[in-house]
C-alpha cells in the first residue's frame, strides 16, 4: 500500500499545476494510483481477517469458562495443550480480556528482595468447603513462600486453630530442609492478639513455638497485604487460580496429594516472571538455619474421658479404648490423619482419624451391642477388650 510520503508528494506536486501523467512519471507510480490518492488522501487500509490458532479451541474454552468464569489464562492453556493448542500464552490472555473486559486499575508499590534464608511469608486462604460422608468441612490452604526464590509450600486442612498452623509450619520447615531468620505474616489470632498501631502483641503460644527455630516474627500492617505480597499474590492468588480450577476431589488426602503433585511439577520448576529462575533452581538449601534435634509435638489435644461404651469424644466423632480405661481420663491426640489416645503418657489406642461427624460413635456402640449381645450373659467387657477398627494396647 502506498505510503504518506507519496501522498503527501502527489498533492504536492498536482497543486504546482503538473498533470497526473507527470506526476506519475515523476514518482513513477500507476495513473490510478494518482487518481485515487487525488481523490482520497486518507485511505483505508484493508481489513484482512485471519485465521487464529484459538478458533479451533475457542467453544472449549467457553465451556471451561461456564465452569469456572475466573479460570486464568494459564489453566486454561494448560488444558488446550494437551488437545493440541501450540501457541503461546499472550493469544489466549488477548483473547480472555477481550471477553471478560478490562481489569480494575491496580496500585503501584515498591518492590524489595531478600536474601537466600532471611525470609518467609505465610497466609491463610478459605477454598469452599469439602464434603466428608454426609458432613460439610470447611478447607483452609496454608501457604509458605521463601522469599527469595520463591519456592513455595502448600498444605490443605480442615481448621486454622493454633496446632494446625504450628503443625503446617513444620511441615513446611521441612520441607525447605530448615527455618528462615524471618517470618512474615498478617494479623491473624493465631499469631497476634492485639495490635494499636506499631505496637503489636504477639500470641504467646505463637511466640513459644518459633523460639527453638530462632525465628522473628513480622506483623504485616493492618489492611495493607502488598507487605507480603510474595505469598498473598504470588501464591494463595497463584494456587486459587493455577491449581484450583477444574478439578475434583474425594477427601482431604486427594486434595493434598494433587496439591502435592502441581507443587512438584508445575509451581516450583515454572520460570518465575520476577526472578527469571525456576524457585527449585534459585533455592540455597544451605542458607536455611538448620532445624533443631527436637521438633515440637503440634498435634490436636484434647483432655477425654472414657464413658461406659469405652469411647472418647473428639472431634464430634467416638473413638473406642480398651475397656479396663472407663471412667479414666486420658489424652487424645490427633493430626491430620491419625488419632493417638494416651493414658499417663503411654499410647493405649491408635484409629485413623475420620472427618465426619457421628459416624464413629454409632459403629462403637453398635459394635459393644453385639458383643454383648452374642455372649448371652451378662459379662465384665473390661476382661475382653473391644478391638474393633483400632490397635489396642494393655493397661501400662
Amino acid at each position: 500500500m502506498i505510503d504518506q510520503r507519496t501522498i503527501f508528494e502527489i498533492h504536492r506536486l498536482a497543486n504546482e499545476g503538473l498533470s497526473v501523467r507527470r506526476i506519475a512519471n515523476q514518482l513513477t507510480c500507476n495513473r490510478k494510483t494518482v487518481v485515487r490518492c487525488l481523490r482520497d488522501p486518507n485511505p483505508t487500509r484493508p481489513v484482512v481477517k485471519r485465521a487464529s490458532k484459538l478458533d479451533p479451541f475457542k467453544q472449549e474454552i467457553t465451556r471451561m469458562l461456564e465452569i469456572d468464569p475466573k479460570a486464568s489464562a494459564m489453566v486454561i492453556g494448560q488444558r488446550i495443550a494437551s488437545l493440541g493448542f501450540d501457541g503461546e500464552v499472550t493469544i489466549l490472555r488477548d483473547y480472555l480480556r477481550k471477553i471478560r473486559g478490562n481489569s480494575k486499575k491496580r496500585q503501584p508499590f515498591i518492590r524489595f528482595e531478600s536474601l537466600p534464608g532471611q525470609q518467609c511469608q505465610i497466609d491463610w486462604g478459605h477454598f469452599g468447603s469439602l464434603t466428608c460422608g454426609t458432613t460439610q468441612r470447611k478447607l483452609y490452604c496454608m501457604a509458605a513462600v521463601e522469599c527469595h526464590s520463591r519456592l513455595l509450600y502448600l498444605e490443605f486442612t480442615h481448621s486454622q486453630r493454633q496446632e494446625t498452623l504450628h503443625r503446617c509450619l513444620v511441615n513446611a520447615f521441612r520441607f525447605f530442609h530448615g527455618s528462615p531468620k524471618e517470618l512474615v505474616h498478617d494479623n491473624m489470632l493465631t499469631a497476634v492478639i492485639e495490635r494499636e498501631g506499631p505496637l503489636i502483641r504477639f500470641n504467646e503460644a505463637f511466640l513459644t513455638f518459633l523460639l527453638p527455630f530462632k525465628i522473628v516474627p513480622i506483623a504485616c500492617n493492618v489492611a495493607q497485604p502488598h507487605e507480603k505480597g510474595k505469598v498473598e499474590k504470588g501464591a494463595i492468588h497463584y494456587i486459587r487460580y493455577n491449581f484450583w480450577p477444574l478439578r475434583s476431589f474425594k477427601d482431604l488426602t486427594d486434595v493434598q496429594a494433587q496439591a502435592n503433585h502441581w507443587r512438584d511439577h508445575v509451581a516450583n520448576v515454572r520460570v518465575q516472571s520476577t526472578t527469571g529462575e525456576k524457585p527449585v533452581d534459585r533455592f540455597h538449601r544451605e542458607a536455611m538455619r538448620p532445624l533443631p534435634d527436637l521438633l515440637p509435638d503440634c498435634r490436636d489435644t484434647a483432655l477425654c474421658k472414657v464413658y461406659s461404651d469405652f469411647s472418647i469424644r473428639f472431634d464430634g466423632n467416638s473413638y473406642t479404648v480398651p475397656p479396663w480405661a472407663i471412667g479414666k481420663e486420658v489424652v487424645a491426640k490427633a493430626d491430620h490423619h491419625t488419632l493417638t489416645v494416651y493414658f499417663k503418657d503411654k499410647p493405649i489406642a491408635t484409629h485413623t482419624r475420620s472427618w465426619e461427624k457421628r459416624a464413629a460413635n454409632n459403629l462403637a456402640l453398635t459394635g459393644g451391642r453385639r458383643l454383648h449381645q452374642s455372649r448371652g450373659r451378662s459379662e465384665n467387657l473390661s476382661r475382653r477388650p473391644y478391638r474393633r477398627q483400632s490397635t489396642h494396647q494393655k493397661e501400662p
